[in-house]
């Protein structure tokens, strides 16, 4: 499958570790403006608090596909700027231990469990199926959802997310469990 393809599963734009290593090693443009620059990191550093984004690595898909750093940065955070061809604003930023889930699930490996990773989307997010983790578009079977402002934790211990509710359709303003049931369920929490 094409790595842009996959980056694009659910509407979220995810990063891979050896395409951003590359890309700080290589240090291409892909055929960016630095107006253009400027505008994804700004983008990037709106999915999280203001403290993290400014300090966090801000990365992008180029134009030919493939993952360059926009801006090294000095804490574990990771962001990425919204997705033009999706719906809603995206941009996201994940610490070290959700960028390592998101790697796992892009990869369609199994994440691991007990490693608990944090992302924000504080902007908002997408469209998305709630239960299955590859689905690219809304089908009969797939319980497309649409998510605002939130927080996730990723990796915990399954037993972690049974306390939260698993509906297919879930209740957005609460709580909830997206893909419960797969290797990639992970806690939902709306933040506005």
């Amino acid at each position: 499958m094409n790595f842009l393809k996959i980056l694009m599963i659910t509407g979220w734009v995810v990063l891979s570790v050896p395409a951003i290593l590359a890309a700080e090693t290589k240090g291409g443009k892909s055929g960016s403006t630095p107006a253009a620059d400027q505008k994804a990191i700004a983008s990037a550093m709106s999915a999280a608090p203001k403290k993290v984004g400014a300090a966090a690595t801000i990365v992008a898909i180029g134009t030919d596909g493939k993952m360059r750093t926009l801006r090294k940065g000095s804490n574990s955070f990771t962001c990425m700027p919204d997705n033009p061809t999706t719906p809603g604003p995206d941009p996201m930023c994940m610490d070290k231990a959700a960028l390592e889930w998101a790697e796992a699930w892009m990869g369609h490996k199994p994440p691991t469990v007990g490693k608990i990773g944090f992302m924000y989307m504080l902007e908002g997010g997408t469209d998305a199926s709630n239960t299955d983790p590859y689905a690219q578009k809304p089908t009969a079977g797939n319980h497309w959802i649409k998510t605002g402002p939130h927080v996730m934790i990723v990796g915990a211990e399954p037993s972690f997310y049974d306390m939260y509710p698993k509906n297919a359709q879930p209740n957005t303003a609460v709580p909830y469990v997206m893909w419960p049931g797969t290797p990639y369920q992970h806690l939902m929490i709306p933040v506005k």
